[in-house]
């Protein structure tokens, strides 16, 4: 994505980019640096041996527009420290603007009080992220919706769908009648989208969660899925257990080849070595979640991960610049 010329004037507002990262994903943060032609700010995190975390910046950022890079996936709670402990560190160095860039958001899920007794986990993370002196966030692809409504600063959540389906259509010609297929109905909305850009027809897996664990029941496809070629899309995979039944349940009902097409790759547990089982031809996913060598061996070549860095760099600048995010997507 090209990035405008704009007048230095212009960029004062906030003062000068000044672009940190915690230890969770370096490489994605990495490359939004070289996206942006900025370099990372150099800064020193400790862990002590009783588990206490130390921040230190090597330079002064007073004045000036910061921007933290930090996913959320797991080890959760360390990298969800370390990213409160950056933002503190800027505040209390006298930084004119602070944002939150955090690809994946932890606890999106624990939205709501579905049941007695039980918290909303992720108000509370957007409760601490304020409090430890953001000024604005920006994340991906958020599991609901409504958690926007928990921050009160302002915020950008931007979606991959973009870089997705542009992959997607460069792979369409090369299908035999695809079909978009979701693996929950909670994700029918955003999978139409999927559908209609690539003018191909949609199916439903239903399924039911039976517990509190991250298990469900695949119970039935909804819609023509028999000598065409599959495109499961969903936001994100944790276990993989949904998605593999998704895979099976299709290949029961005829489906030829299958594409798994996810935003983040949280692979948790032995949700590696059980996709890779299964009989699926690419798995498509971006960078928001770092993925570890060892597991990306298991899939033997037919995983792609696709960088959401040009993306994210472009929402910095403009963010800096006070220009529309919106227009990056013909909103």
């Amino acid at each position: 994505m090209p990035i405008l010329n704009v007048s230095r004037h212009d960029r004062m507002k906030y003062g000068d980019i000044k672009l940190y990262a915690g230890t969770a994903c370096p490489e994605l943060a990495s490359r939004i640096a070289t996206h942006m032609d900025l370099p990372l700010m150099d800064r020193d995190i400790i862990k002590f041996p009783n588990d206490n975390l130390f921040v230190k910046l090597h330079s002064s950022v007073r004045g000036q527009d910061c921007y933290v890079i930090q996913t959320t996936s797991a080890p959760v709670h360390r990298n969800l420290m370390e990213l409160l402990i950056l933002i503190q560190t800027l505040r209390l160095d006298s930084a004119a603007r602070i944002t939150a860039v955090v690809p994946y958001l932890c606890y999106a899920r624990s939205d709501k009080k579905d049941q007695p007794r039980i918290p909303i986990t992720a108000r509370l993370v957007a409760d601490m992220i304020e409090v430890a002196g953001a000024d604005r966030y920006m994340t991906m692809d958020l599991h609901a919706g409504q958690i926007q409504g928990f921050f009160s600063i302002p915020g950008d959540v931007v979606t991959a769908f973009y870089i997705l389906i542009d992959y997607l259509k460069a792979k369409r010609a090369s299908m035999k009648d695809p079909v978009v297929v979701t693996a929950d109905l909670g994700f029918a909305k955003k999978a139409r989208n999927y559908a209609v850009s690539l003018d191909v027809p949609l199916a439903f897996i239903e399924k039911r969660r039976i517990s509190n664990d991250s298990k469900a029941q695949a119970l039935s496809v909804i819609g023509d899925v028999k000598d065409r070629d599959c495109i499961i899309v969903d936001d994100e995979v944790d276990t993989g257990g949904s998605l593999s039944q998704a895979v099976k349940m299709v290949k029961e009902c005829g489906a030829r080849n299958i594409y798994l097409v996810f935003v983040h790759p949280i692979l948790s547990c032995n949700a590696a070595e059980n996709l890779a089982a299964l009989p699926v031809t690419e798995f498509i996913t971006t960078d928001t979640v770092p993925i570890p060598q060892e597991k990306m061996e298991k899939f033997n070549g037919r995983l792609t991960v696709l960088s959401v860095a040009p993306l994210l760099g472009e929402v910095i600048q403009r963010a800096n610049e006070g220009r529309s995010v919106g227009e990056l997507f013909n909103e």
